[in-house]
């Protein structure tokens, strides 16, 4: 099952990605809209999970796990090479 990501849920006064607190899904060929929290997706990509941003271009970004210096996991989208602020770009539910 692939997931693309259609917003978040921040910390209060949170801005960066470890500040994800819910991450709003579609699973692809599918209407269904569900969301989970930054624990669970960090869960399912670790597992083999997809999930993945598409920007406007229509280009595309999976996201990969990344550990902060205070140890949180969290998730981040990973295009072309580089670490992406994609996630972080998504409206807010």
């Amino acid at each position: 099952m692939t997931l693309r990501c259609v917003a978040i849920r921040m910390s209060q006064g949170g801005s960066r990605h470890e500040h994800i607190t819910r991450i709003q899904w579609v699973q692809d060929g599918t209407t269904i809209r569900k969301d989970n929290s930054r624990a669970e997706m960090v869960d399912y990509v670790k597992k083999g999970g997809l999930a993945y941003v598409r920007d406007s271009r229509g280009d595309v970004a999976y996201l990969r796990v990344r550990v902060s210096s205070t140890g949180t996991e969290y998730v981040q989208t990973w295009a072309d090479g580089i670490w992406s602020d994609n996630l972080l770009a998504l409206p807010r539910f």
